[in-house]
């Protein structure tokens, strides 16, 4: 059987193109189990995985909590709100105090980027990163691979648009790293204030103008505007925004082609998507959140393997 080169996933800039391709092979098998009447298999059954997020979550968290259950292991969820973090536990403290009780497997999210590489070299269970600060975000990229795959096939060769608030994105750029490696070309879109200076060294085209955007590509994946980590004004406000990077409907319609629309969630609707833009037949944004299940199946599945 084939297995993945790394025993954490960390980030897809450490995955090789063949992790990449098995992880999503894999996934193609668990969608086909979790679309049965039992939708349950023993894979996991003795292994039990902690979900340690010190950021809030509702679907990453719940979508990594339903897989582990899909796949029968014993599940227990921390949350930082409600823990000893609260009384000054350092972060190595609170993970060996989950470790001591025989865990073998961390899905962790945080706010600081490198959190979880920084534990794999200090603990010796597996490490899923669901989100280290605005680093990376590697299962949100393979699931969004997945869902393009599924509408395009072979995604060498495509266009895809990452359109948005690039600059705070974890999702951005575990994206770029996801598609680059299977051969897609890569645009991001945004206000020149949202987009990192030095973005196009990593291979991609950069724009301005989400008209252009939406001509060039096949698929356009349109990020939130993160607020909650903006510390000053990057534009002068959410109205202005929606009038120059919004998409609507309309704007999908008067492209005379078929483009894909995705969105990690949550959407933030009015502002960079209107609701008939979201609702449309171009929206792959549930097929998104159904494969998300899938793919943390496959990556847990995978990582169990390595054991």
């Amino acid at each position: 059987m084939q297995s993945l080169s790394t025993k954490h996933l960390l980030g897809i800039k450490d995955l090789t193109p063949n992790d990449i391709q098995l992880i999503l092979e894999t996934a193609k098998e668990f969608k086909e189990v979790i679309n049965r009447p039992i939708k349950k298999v023993p894979s996991l059954r003795d292994v039990t995985i902690a979900n340690v997020f010190f950021e809030n979550s509702t679907r990453t968290k719940l979508s990594f909590e339903l897989a582990q259950k899909r796949l029968s292991a014993d599940v227990i969820n921390f949350s930082a709100s409600g823990s000893s973090v609260k009384k000054g536990e350092t972060l190595l403290d609170t993970v060996n105090n989950i470790l001591a009780m025989k865990v073998d497997m961390i899905v962790m999210r945080h706010s600081s980027p490198g959190a979880p590489h920084f534990l794999s070299k200090k603990i010796e269970a597996n490490i899923v990163n669901a989100g280290d600060g605005t680093h990376e975000h590697p299962t949100q990229a393979l699931l969004d691979s997945f869902s393009m795959m599924e509408k395009l096939g072979d995604l060498a060769g495509r266009k895809i648009a990452i359109i948005g608030d690039i600059l705070h994105s974890r999702v951005a750029l575990s994206n770029i790293f996801c598609l680059k490696k299977q051969g897609a070309e890569v645009m991001v879109c945004g206000p020149s204030t949202l987009i990192p200076k030095f973005i196009s060294e990593l291979g991609v085209r950069v724009s301005h103008d989400v008209k252009e955007a939406l001509r060039w590509c096949d698929v356009a994946n349109v990020l939130r505007i993160q607020l909650e980590r903006q510390q000053i004004k990057y534009f002068p406000s959410l109205r202005e925004y929606s009038l120059y990077f919004g998409i609507n409907k309309r704007m999908l319609d008067e492209l005379n082609k078929e483009i894909v629309l995705m969105h990690p969630g949550p959407i933030n609707r009015g502002v960079e998507l209107t609701s008939d833009a979201a609702d449309s037949h171009h929206s792959i944004i549930l097929d998104q959140v159904e494969n998300g299940v899938a793919v943390r199946m496959a990556v847990l599945y995978l990582l169990a393997q390595q054991n």
